[in-house]
């Protein structure tokens, strides 16, 4: 009997236990409004917004030197002294090395001697001239009195005289213009003697070997009393004794892919990110290859990137967003909230009743988070981004607006 009371206890406690969960459940129906879900599912939605959108490309390239030489000599010698060495920075037409010549040195010494012996030479030569034009002017005097003489008193004068007279005159006049053949190439041969000492002095001043430019040197090859071949001498490999690169300008190498190729327009400004130094510098689209490597269907192109504080080197990486395209007022949405099918795009929108429309869209450009709309929505509409699997035409939902992050495209 006993077992048989706590039986029908237990019964009626588990009765009581269901009554009032059915009168709860109840009255929470009772309570909502009519024809109103009492729980709808929340949505995360974004707004069609106008801004800035650009498509832009990304590349990762390899700094170089904007100029980058070996110095070599451009004649033959020994290094006397070396003013240079690794990471040193230099001038324009600052002396690198000197180099000891002594076959140049001797050459050039004679001829400073040849120069003034074909100076002595002209001096001699005008004495000759200056000799010979007085005998022509006294020999010629004579010829012309004896002659006038002779025109005035028939007879007077001998013929004999007078023909010796007149030959002596000519031989003058022969022997002044020999002086001064002599005298014009006397004046050659200085002429001569100067420029090949000219030319000697030329190469003298290339014993003294000079930055063509303002770098740093990279690389030193040679040290003092090292022979170096002259560079222009085609039976040797020359030694070059310095390697210098400029660095207030690097050149960044890009290889742009075929498709981004008629985009792409000298003086363009883009962003060069160097992740080793965690900065962005500006750079300048200079000149590109115009023609496509067959291999790799790229272009070769280079960014010309300031370097004022020379923290960039030759050979980091860097990236680079090249802006191809760009709208200031377009209508955008996330990426997040398209679903494409095919060549048909479409949308998840939440109309005024906060219920799933199915939108068809047509996209224009696009950039890595957005991408703009040509057609199918308006400005602040409301789409549904994220997981929408779940999601049918016609529920009901409770939109939440998320927050959207800057756009990165007015940045740029």
């Amino acid at each position: 009997m006993e077992l048989q009371r706590k039986h029908i206890l237990f019964t009626a406690i588990v009765a009581l236990a269901l009554i009032a969960a059915f009168v709860k459940l109840f009255t929470q129906r009772a309570k909502a409004s009519p024809g109103e879900s009492p729980e709808l599912r929340t949505v995360a939605v974004a707004l069609v917004q106008r801004g800035p959108i650009s498509n832009s490309l990304t590349l990762s390239g390899e700094f170089r030197p904007y100029q980058e030489v070996d110095v070599h000599a451009k004649v033959a010698g020994y290094i006397r002294r070396i003013y240079v060495d690794v990471g040193d920075k230099v001038k324009v037409g600052q002396i690198l090395s000197d180099l000891e010549v002594p076959e140049l040195n001797a050459q050039l010494k004679g001829a400073e001697a040849a120069i003034q012996r074909d100076r002595d030479a002209i001096l001699r030569a005008q004495s000759d001239v200056e000799r010979a034009n007085s005998s022509h002017t006294a020999y010629h005097a004579a010829y012309a009195r004896l002659k006038q003489a002779s025109e005035a008193r028939p007879g007077l004068i001998a013929e004999q005289e007078l023909d010796d007279s007149l030959a002596k005159d000519k031989e003058s006049e022969a022997q002044l213009g020999s002086s001064r053949a002599a005298l014009s190439e006397a004046n050659s041969q200085l002429a001569i003697a100067e420029a090949e000492r000219n030319r000697l002095g030329a190469l003298e001043a290339y014993s003294r070997i000079t930055a063509p430019f303002a770098g740093v040197v990279t690389k030193r090859y040679a040290d003092v009393g090292s022979l170096i071949q002259a560079g222009t001498s085609s039976n040797t490999q020359s030694m070059p004794v310095v390697q210098l690169a400029e660095w207030t300008r690097l050149r960044l190498v890009l290889p742009v892919p075929e498709s981004a190729v008629p985009q792409l327009h000298l003086g363009s400004r883009v962003d060069v990110r160097v992740p080793t130094l965690s900065r962005t510098f500006q750079g300048r689209v200079a000149r590109f290859a115009d023609s496509l490597n067959q291999e790799t269907r790229t272009m070769h192109t280079e960014i010309d990137v300031d370097n004022p504080d020379d923290k960039l080197m030759g050979g980091m990486y860097a990236e680079t967003t090249i802006i191809l395209a760009r709208k200031e007022t377009a209508l955008t949405l996330p990426v997040q909230a398209i679903q494409r099918n095919g060549s048909s795009v479409n949308v998840l929108a939440i109309d005024a009743q906060n219920r799933v429309r199915e939108h068809p869209i047509t996209l224009g450009m696009e950039s890595s988070d957005r991408v703009e709309v040509l057609s199918g929505l308006s400005d602040q509409d409301r789409v549904v981004v994220g997981n929408r699997s779940d999601l049918r035409t016609g529920d009901r939902v409770q939109p939440k607006v998320i927050e959207q992050a800057p756009n990165a495209e007015a940045a740029l």
